[in-house]
């Protein structure tokens, strides 16, 4: 079959293309920034098309046999009226094509209740699919355990980092959770099943509550028994702040998943069983086999590859006088006695867990300040101990261009009245050695943004300038170790 997938960079997306491309399927993939592809193992036997579900879609959709569609709006201030849009403009765009069929992934809701605006939207998307020319397959989860998503990363750390839990009355409420794998199954296998227009339940064998899901985590994770505290006015909106607080996700993508944890999501027919037969995993396996991949540092997709609103998507400009106001710069190097593949081994391996080498406080402050505003604060860390591809997530930044061996540039998705950049740049020194250099570009809005670089420069001598003595140093104490 030839598939068009969009939401390629995102979490399931990013998943499900490699699969496809298994089971012998061609596949394009409709991406707004191709770049965030350049790097993936499979981007040389997909056919990349710029493009946005908003847009024109007739080039994209040209000679297409069969659409994944795979994006939502989930941050967006009137994320159910685009939603709506993109859904009808990318119905209409497949029936002119003549698609052969829809497959659509939303989220398992009950009947008969008022949902979630969350639930509502990815509803009603699946039902301007089913009302569409073309065949559609909806098929519908619950909560989906993997390593990397968002719903494993918010269960993960509620229950590791909360031995004595406070719980809101809806974890208390049944869920039936799917193993990610599982749901690629299903993705995968729906792109070939005919004559079909209609939603699919999908779900684990087991039905548990949220807190039996926390409870059995433990178990599985090695912990000790958590005690619970119920609380019963805890609303999705505190529990969402409370969850930012505690996750690495922040409150914007937080708040949906509780509200939809709000109600009792259990599969209400198992009709996909017949049609496509598969053993699925139960909840205690699929949290090993997630647990398994963290620890091993193979996080396929994480939830953070999706950019997050308002940050700046726009590329570090090559003129600095492009904006016609100022811009402020912080540009420092030094000179090292380490070879450039040791220093760049350092530069690629910064973040996450081994920090940003300078002042551990100040860029924890910063990051708790950032999470206060509504920000994705240092929490994110990164997918990849080692290794890093444009696209990706990286603390508070997201990776904009990596050359590797000679430049890394990062763009600030943390709450600042601007746009910032930070450039960490390798060079081999003339006979021996490497220089290390680095650049922190800010472009200041409004009177805010200057306001903002005065109070922060007194401190770059400390921060920045402890980055670089500090990367240099990283670099030739393992450089030494080596040689002895």
């Amino acid at each position: 079959m030839r598939c068009l997938v969009t939401g390629a960079t995102g979490y399931l997306g990013g998943r499900l293309v490699p699969r496809l491309l298994a089971e012998g399927h061609e596949v394009r993939c409709l991406v707004r920034s191709p770049e965030k592809l350049r790097d993936v193992p499979w981007a040389a036997d997909v056919e990349i098309v710029r493009g946005d579900v908003l847009g024109d879609l007739d080039e994209a959709m040209r000679d297409i046999e069969v659409v994944h569609y795979l994006v939502h709006s989930l941050h967006d201030k009137d994320f159910a009226d685009a939603d709506r849009k993109a859904a009808e403009n990318t119905a209409r765009a497949a029936e002119r094509a003549g698609v052969r069929r829809i497959v659509y992934l939303g989220g398992l809701h009950p009947e008969g209740t008022e949902l979630s605006p969350h639930l509502a939207s990815r509803k009603e998307v699946g039902d301007v699919f089913l009302r569409s020319p073309v065949q559609a397959v909806v098929l519908q989860a619950a909560v989906i355990i993997g390593s990397g998503s968002a719903s494993f990363e918010m269960l993960r750390y509620l229950t590791e980092r909360l031995p004595v839990m406070v719980t809101p009355r809806w974890v208390h409420n049944r869920i039936q959770p799917i193993a990610v794998r599982d749901v690629l199954r299903y993705l995968v296998d729906a792109t070939t099943l005919e004559n079909q227009n209609r939603t699919f339940d999908i779900g684990g064998p087991d039905v548990l509550t949220y807190l039996q899901m926390m409870l059995r985590y433990a178990e599985v994770a090695g912990l000790p028994r958590r005690r619970v505290l119920p609380v019963p006015v805890l609303t999705p909106g505190l529990s969402s702040h409370w969850v930012n607080v505690v996750t690495p996700v922040p409150k914007s993508i937080a708040r949906p998943l509780i509200e939809s944890l709000v109600h009792e999501v259990v599969c209400r027919e198992n009709d996909i069983e017949t049609l496509l037969p598969g053993e699925n995993i139960g909840y205690d396996k699929a949290v090993e086999l997630a647990l398994d991949k963290v620890r091993d540092a193979d996080v396929e997709t994480r939830w953070s590859g999706a950019s997050l609103p308002g940050a700046p998507s726009e590329p570090l400009p090559s003129d600095p006088d492009w904006s016609g106001g100022s811009v402020y710069v912080d540009e420092r190097e030094r000179r090292t006695t380490a070879s450039p593949e040791r220093l760049w081994e350092v530069v690629e391996g910064i973040g996450g867990e081994r920090g940003w080498y300078s002042f551990p406080l100040a860029w924890a402050v910063r990051g708790w300040m950032d999470r206060l505003a509504g920000g994705v604060g240092l929490r994110r860390g990164r997918r990849d101990p080692h290794r890093l591809n444009v696209g990706e997530a990286l603390d508070w930044w997201r990776v904009e261009e990596i050359e590797r061996g000679s430049l890394l540039r990062l763009r600030a998705e943390m709450k600042v009245p601007g746009k910032a950049w930070l450039e960490l740049r390798v060079a081999a020194n003339e006979g021996h050695g490497s220089t290390y250099r680095q650049r922190a570009v800010f472009v200041p809005k409004g009177l805010a943004g200057h306001l903002y670089w005065a109070a922060v420069y007194p401190f770059h001598g400390i921060v920045f300038g402890g980055m670089v003595r500090n990367i240099a140093n990283e670099a030739e104490l393992h450089n030494n170790f080596r040689k002895s």
